[in-house]
């Protein structure tokens, strides 16, 4: 994943802030992660770079990017966050709370619950990037046995 395809200088420009080189590396460093990314791994790929952008900058600076949405996150079932960049369409994440293991499911995959919650609740999802948790048909078995 590449934040090349974003414009995210017009983006920053445009919400009225600056792009400084630590911003550009940070989002460098998001996307060497290839995908989940948690803070301090983002905070290890830059002490790489520039060993003077603290923790805490790193972090204002992805929340920055979360609100602009340049870096999409998602909780952990340990209540870790992660980053990536989006990718060019939606997509969700299941995550196994036995395993850990963790498959990518596409937009259409949770439309008519989208439809349902709209019709019932008269709210509409707007959301690109959804984890759910629960247990894959490999865990499921293990436990049955």
């Amino acid at each position: 994943m590449s934040h090349e395809n974003i414009d995210y200088e017009g983006i920053m420009h445009r919400a009225g802030h600056r792009v400084t080189p630590q911003r550009v590396m940070i989002l460098d460093a998001v996307c060497e992660g290839g995908g989940h990314t948690t803070l301090k791994q983002v905070s290890i790929r830059l002490q790489k770079m520039d060993d003077s952008i603290d923790r805490s900058s790193v972090y204002r600076t992805l929340k920055l990017f979360v609100a602009l949405g340049l870096v999409v996150s998602a909780e952990t079932p340990t209540g870790e966050t992660v980053y990536e960049i989006p990718k060019s369409t939606p997509h969700h994440h299941l995550i196994c709370r036995g395993c850990g293991k963790e498959q990518e499911i596409g937009q259409d995959a949770m439309d008519g619950s989208f439809v349902l919650i709209a019709r019932r609740y008269g709210f509409r999802v707007q959301t690109d990037h959804l984890v759910l948790y629960g247990l894959c048909a490999e865990c499921q078995n293990t436990s049955e046995q």
